[in-house]
């Protein structure tokens, strides 16, 4: 085994989680999104958004279906790539997998066929019940998701005997400090994601065609609901980073780029940091700021990296993932902005915008994958070298794969991946200039 083989696999497997977390953002953020556009298509203004809900349940339907084909590379690598990790953290892991693949196997079968195919052999609120059922059985999913990561990373509520972890209680675990932080930060980017990618879309319309009053109706939602979930965002970013520095605080010295322990902080907005040397090179912030943003010892002094000389993340890694989610997260914002000027000025409609404005917002689409990507980034790579914080190394668990067979399954995975987010992409493309066609006339179709 070699480091770069380690690295290739762990680029392998964060690309496949990558993947499969966009889509499951996606389908998540729209799946509240229809169960409000199914409430009101039932009142007096039926036919004027009914045909907003059958335009957006074709997206999530494509969105649901590749999240769930993808977490099976999920599964099968964390078998392949780290084959001992498991049976060390079985007594948390076996629950909460067992429960997330029994919740999403029930809630596809049960609940998503009728949400597709059923709606006109329903009561309307028989099927918009339907529809909640699915929003809920896609948040049990990602509940039970980010009860695991959070508990990895903050691992509270259990015992480390013999090489294993024992479980004392899951009330502590279900109670860690991450998951709350955690929790609110994929909730809020699900719902930028989602809020983006209906703006984005509806541009890309208003460039074929005059958008109707359901569409301006539903850009209105999006802007509303994309500022909402962007205020979440920052104050669960925010809490999320002092929770960073009580619990993390390695990982928080490597967001700062922070080396040397009790020397003077600086907030640093671009910076070359060098794991070798332990500075960091061209660096622009502002000094003696982001106190509150590092870990403390006993005494109250600031922790630095050569706390862990040798086993600290990877700094470059951490410190620039975590500034381009803040310039994603920037992004967002200003467009978010546009469409409430939009809203004031224009009615919501992006036909009014300039052909290069509406071509860039619906470039916008793009803004919320990157924004989940690299925070996925920032949380994932600021616990290395260990998988379980502060316990369980990624050496210890790797399987040992040559570094022929890394590079071989990354560059598989990757044109895999590539490929569907290409057609992805086309689909929604597509979709957004013909709208929806009809593909069966049988009763029952959505």
């Amino acid at each position: 085994m070699t480091y770069s083989a380690l690295w290739f696999s762990q680029i392998q497997f964060f690309g496949s989680l990558g993947f499969m977390a966009v889509f499951f953002t996606i389908s998540l953020g729209l799946s509240w999104v229809l169960f409000y556009l199914r409430l009101r298509a039932m009142g007096e203004q039926h036919l004027l958004w009914l045909p907003v809900y059958r335009f957006w349940v074709r997206i999530f339907a494509l969105a649901f279906l590749l999240s769930f084909a993808s977490s099976m590379p999920v599964l099968i690598q964390l078998g392949s790539l780290w084959p001992s990790l498991l049976p060390k953290i079985q007594a948390v892991s076996s629950p909460l997998l067992a429960v997330t693949l029994l919740g999403a196997l029930v809630f596809k079968a049960a609940f998503l066929g009728l949400m597709l195919f059923g709606q006109r052999q329903l009561a309307e609120w028989v099927h918009a019940a339907i529809v909640l059922l699915v929003a809920l059985g896609n948040s049990f999913v990602a509940f039970c998701l980010l009860v695991f990561v959070s508990w990895m990373h903050t691992p509270l509520g259990t015992e480390w005997l013999e090489g294993r972890y024992v479980l004392n209680s899951w009330a502590q675990v279900l109670s860690n400090p991450s998951l709350l932080w955690y929790s609110l930060l994929f909730i809020g980017s699900s719902f930028v994601m989602v809020a983006l990618l209906m703006m984005a879309v509806l541009a890309q319309q208003s460039i074929r065609r005059p958008l109707g009053e359901g569409e301006r109706r539903a850009f209105k939602t999006a802007v509303y609901i994309g500022s909402a979930a962007w205020a979440l965002l920052l104050m669960a970013f925010i809490g999320n980073g002092k929770m960073v520095a009580d619990y993390q605080p390695i990982k928080a010295a490597a967001a700062m780029a922070y080396w040397q322990s009790g020397s003077v902080p600086q907030w640093l907005w671009m910076a070359w940091p060098s794991s070798t040397e332990m500075i960091n090179h061209m660096s622009l912030g502002i000094t003696n700021v982001g106190h509150s943003w590092l870990g403390h010892d006993a005494e109250g002094g600031l922790l630095g990296l050569d706390q862990v000389v040798g086993m600290s993340p990877p700094v470059f890694v951490v410190f620039w993932s975590l500034r381009f989610a803040m310039l994603a997260g920037v992004l967002s914002f200003f467009v978010l902005f546009k469409g409430w000027r939009l809203g004031m000025l224009r009615h919501y409609d992006p036909s009014a915008l300039s052909l290069t404005k509406r071509k860039t917002m619906a470039l916008s689409g793009f803004l919320g994958p990157v924004l989940l990507l690299c925070g996925m980034a920032y949380q994932l790579f600021g616990v290395m070298p260990f998988v379980v914080n502060q316990t369980i190394t990624i050496n210890e668990v790797f399987a040992q794969h040559s570094l022929e067979k890394s590079v071989l399954s990354l560059f598989a995975y990757t044109v895999v991946y590539a490929l569907f987010v290409f057609g992805f992409v086309a689909l929604v493309r597509y979709t957004a200039r013909y709208g929806v066609v009809s593909v069966a006339r049988r009763r029952g179709r959505a």
